[in-house]
């Protein structure tokens, strides 16, 4: 009796749920003719502009014909706006309950300190290393310059003006020092301008020691020299009786050709320091990049950690791949979120205990059951995901290859259709490619970094240079470096460094730091390079010779 309730109620239930699924069939099919028609009638009464909208977007649209009762399929291209790429939802693990959203604009930091203070940080060190500098390489240049100018008048006092302009004649030997000091100037002034003159390309949050000794003494050597100068000039020209007891003016010039020769040498350390110690490999650093986990090895000199830090972030924004945000997780197909989710219901409205115990052990079993199967299920969705990823390469490769077979240039040669400028013939092939490349950059989530226009831009200059059509798709194909991306071209990129010694102390082995900038970070581990030990072996010319060995199996 109960086993005839149970199937009349299984009965009714398919009953009810085919006359439901009829109904919404028929006013699904109801709604779509209704619709055939709306559209019909407002194709017929609008106008078409095809002045403002783009060639590669259609729309297929089937209305009924009266005269002969056929369906007749109507072609309308639909006009595409600037964010084409970006009218697509990707499902990412930032979109959970328990993670921000990438969308929340609200959520992310600010832009960085643009303001006085940032512009007096990035720019204190460099004025003081102008004011230093130009002040050095003018002293000896006063030096010889002052006395004639008539700046010292003790000197000329004590001694009488006819003996002064005696003093401060300049014979031949006087001569050549001076040419001597003018190319040595003109030597420092370039050594100068390339290591202390030129811009620096990051704002560090220590003190770049070196560079703060090799000023320093800079300093302290300008100023002793200075002060000797003044006290030999003033001194001796007050002490002096006869002329002959006077500083004449080949000794200032040979004082100021001295301090050149210093200030060569100090500048001569300073490549030493700065230039030339790094240069040789001494340790190896490991870069790893969250959240997606790509990772690069390179060798490394000796720098301090801040410089280091500096010298990482040229390495990744000219050898890193770009990260997307949108591929951290693959989107799972339909039937399989459908088929993640269980639902009971209760015919009959009786609450049954144990019906329930059944149905909760039930999908404990089969979260259990998943749970054992997800790496199953990972590889499965790489697996198709790459599958899809390569026949979408392949589509847009033939149809750009294809695209490019239209296009030819006019070597001063009458053709029969009008000449295009690039951007004109760009236009022109670009339709026959763009749902090729729409599909790619769709499912490679490249789609927000790539416009119409940018595209556009790129296929008219390689059509000008002649370039292959797997030329065109390279910025397309390959997702790297980091500044191929519109996002990170700034003038200014601001990251934070995080490490537990001191940022102005020199790299050692073990010695880890961090650099962050949004939600993403970079973990640097450093290791010192091994001492190799080369030994020399001497091989006996008489053992380079062989015999051949011959037994029942081998075939000659």
């Amino acid at each position: 009796m109960g086993n005839e309730t149970a199937r009349d109620m299984e009965t009714e239930s398919v009953k009810s749920e085919n006359s439901s699924r009829s109904r919404r069939s028929k006013g699904y099919h109801r709604d779509r003719n209704n619709y055939r028609q709306h559209s019909h009638r407002s194709n017929r009464n609008k106008p078409q502009k095809t002045e403002d909208m783009a060639p590669f977007q259609t729309s297929v649209t089937l209305t009924p014909d009266n005269r002969d009762g056929q369906e007749v399929i109507e072609v309308q291209i639909l006009p595409q706006d600037d964010n084409w790429g970006e009218n697509t939802t990707a499902i990412t693990g930032n979109t959970s309950e328990q993670s921000g959203s990438t969308e929340d604009v609200s959520n992310w930091p600010g832009e960085p300190d643009t303001g006085l203070s940032f512009i007096c940080q990035q720019y204190l060190g460099s004025v003081f290393t102008y004011v230093i500098s130009v002040s050095a390489f003018l002293s000896p240049i006063a030096m010889v310059v002052l006395p004639k100018l008539g700046f010292f008048p003790a000197l000329s006092s004590n001694v009488g003006l006819q003996n002064n302009s005696k003093l401060l004649l300049c014979g031949a030997e006087c001569k050549g020092l001076l040419v001597s000091l003018a190319f040595k100037l003109v030597i420092l002034a370039g050594g100068a301008w390339a290591i202390f003159l030129r811009k620096p390309n990051a704002t560090l949050p220590g003190i770049f020691l070196f560079r703060a000794s090799v000023l320093g003494l800079t300093l302290i050597c300008t100023f002793a020299n200075w002060l000797f100068y003044i006290v030999q000039v003033t001194e001796n020209a007050r002490a002096a009786i006869t002329p002959e007891d006077s500083v004449d003016y080949k000794a200032l010039v040979a004082y100021a050709s001295s301090l050149t020769d210093t200030l060569l040498f100090i500048h001569y350390l300073s490549v030493v320091l700065m230039e030339i110690r790094h240069q040789k490999p001494a340790y190896y650093i490991k870069i790893i990049r969250s959240p997606d986990g790509a990772s690069k090895a390179f060798s490394i000199g000796q720098l301090s950690i801040q410089r280091a830090a500096v010298w990482v972030l040229e390495r990744y924004y000219t050898e890193f791949p770009i990260y997307n945000p949108y591929l951290e997780r693959i989107p799972v197909s339909k039937s399989r979120k459908a088929s993640s989710s269980f639902k009971f219901y209760e015919v009959d409205g009786v609450n049954n205990s144990g019906m329930q115990q059944s149905n909760s052990r039930a999908m404990l079993a089969a979260h259990a059951r998943r749970r054992d199967s997800s790496h199953n299920e990972r590889f499965y969705e790489e697996h198709e995901y790459e599958r899809r990823v390569k026949k979408r390469r392949a589509r847009l490769i033939t149809a750009a290859e294809e695209a490019f077979t239209h296009i030819k240039r006019l070597h001063n040669d009458q053709a029969p259709a009008i000449p295009m400028d690039p951007h004109e013939a760009a236009q022109a092939i670009f339709p026959s490619m763009a749902r090729a490349l729409q599909k790619y950059l769709r499912v490679t989530r490249q789609q927000p970094r790539h416009s119409v226009d940018s595209i556009l831009t790129h296929l008219a200059n390689c059509l000008s240079h002649d370039l292959t059509p797997r030329a065109f798709l390279e910025p397309y194909l390959l997702t790297e470096p980091v500044l191929l991306n519109d996002k990170e071209q700034k003038c200014v990129q601001t990251w934070a460094l995080i490490c537990d010694e001191l940022l102005s102390r020199p790299i050692g082995d073990n010695i880890c730091f961090q650099l962050r900038q949004n939600d993403v970070s970079l973990l640097c581990c450093i290791k010192k390079l091994p001492h190799f030990n080369i030994t020399e072996e001497v091989v006996d010319p008489k053992s380079n010779k062989f015999v051949l060995r011959l037994n029942s199996e081998t075939s000659v």
